[in-house]
């Protein structure tokens, strides 16, 4: 998610993997296979410089991998959120500042490649590092234009 090229995806999922974690994503990440996820990848890299994961355990059981992660980075770029419709919701915009979110990722494997995937994120707890949770009332001024532009570019 946070390295790589577009042509490392397909090596890495089945054709058909889905991902779990995708309903507040861009359209374009719900689809199936290596496009997703790398549609998922551009996503968090466009809004969170420095993009990267702190791997802290794995463990393997039959076709099933569970990683303990830590996803660290700096808001440096406005962060679309989608409702199911795949039209905006909410929009984050930049804060500058950077966060430390722990997150377990679980993975079903079929012929060494990711089929499926499911996450548990710590969400609240990256908001309270990035200031968006209490937002203050400039920053859900912030919000209501980012979303108003994202509204328009989303439809243009």
């Amino acid at each position: 998610m946070s390295r790589g090229e577009r042509d490392e995806f397909d090596v890495l999922y089945c054709p058909t993997a889905r991902d779990r974690e995708n309903p507040i994503q861009p359209p374009s990440s719900r689809v199936p296979g290596p496009d997703c996820f790398w549609s998922t990848a551009q996503w968090l890299r466009a809004a969170f410089a420095g993009l990267h994961y702190d791997v802290h355990h794995a463990a393997v059981a039959g076709d099933l991998v569970a990683v303990n992660s830590t996803m660290k980075g700096r808001h440096t770029a406005p962060w679309v959120v989608y409702a199911a419709s795949g039209e905006v919701d909410t929009v984050f915009p930049p804060t500058g500042k950077e966060f430390a979110a722990t997150q377990s990722h679980w993975f079903r494997l079929e012929d060494g490649r990711i089929c499926e995937h499911w996450a548990n994120r710590d969400d609240l707890g990256m908001a309270k590092q990035l200031g968006w949770v209490p937002p203050s009332f400039w920053y859900l001024i912030r919000m209501q234009v980012g979303k108003r532009q994202a509204r328009r570019n989303h439809a243009g």
